[in-house]
């Protein structure tokens, strides 16, 4: 998916435009053929000009399709946190995403590797970390700056990027990695004054 072509224009749409793409490549790959771009398009009810805005080769689609197939919606997962404290909320968001990494994690890298050696400008998936964590945060009364760089902040903490450094780099396992992470957000947590009343 195109960065900046998602940043413009009507974002709520071309939110849904994308969940309905990752639908239908879903769909096509259940029927275990191979497909197209210009299949999938078809498919959407979609010009082959406005898949290539998401997506700019079969492979980096496919990938994608393959790990959201897994993954809860940032509301699902945000209203299963519901009755817990802020932070908690936070550290619950991490464990949700550091866990799905590691159980997908062959799928991620390999994900990760096919948009690395596109030619594409893909530079951001669905940004689930962020939505979510953006859920938690405005419920305090965080100025809009703060809750901004906060989000950006914790998101380097979870998932498969930040795991892929404590394992391949730090040499740890699932378990310490999980560890280091989760040690990391409660320290930043510590420094972090949270009102939870809006």
């Amino acid at each position: 998916m195109k960065n900046e072509y998602l940043k413009k224009g009507r974002v709520k749409q071309k939110q849904e435009t994308r969940e309905k793409i990752l639908c239908s490549a879903q769909e096509l790959m259940n029927y275990g053929e191979k497909f197209t771009l210009e299949d999938v398009a078809e498919k959407v009810g979609v010009s082959r000009a406005t898949i290539y805005r998401y997506y700019s080769n079969i492979d980096i689609l496919s990938a994608e399709a393959g790990i959201d197939i897994n993954t809860k919606k940032p509301i699902t997962i945000y209203e299963n946190l519901q009755g817990l404290k802020i932070k908690d909320k936070i550290l619950g968001v991490q464990e949700y995403y550091n866990n799905l990494a590691l159980d997908n994690e062959n799928a991620f890298r390999a994900y990760l590797s096919i948009v690395l050696t596109s030619n594409s400008q893909l530079t951001k998936r669905g940004a689930r970390r962020s939505k979510t964590l953006k859920m938690v945060l405005d419920e305090t009364n965080l100025k809009k700056t703060e809750i901004k760089n906060l989000k950006n902040l914790f998101t380097v903490l979870m998932g498969i990027e930040p795991l892929i450094v404590s394992k391949d780099v730090c040499g740890l396992n699932n378990d310490e990695s999980k560890e280091l992470l989760k040690w990391g957000m409660e320290l930043l947590l510590k420094g972090i004054s949270i009102d939870e009343s809006k």
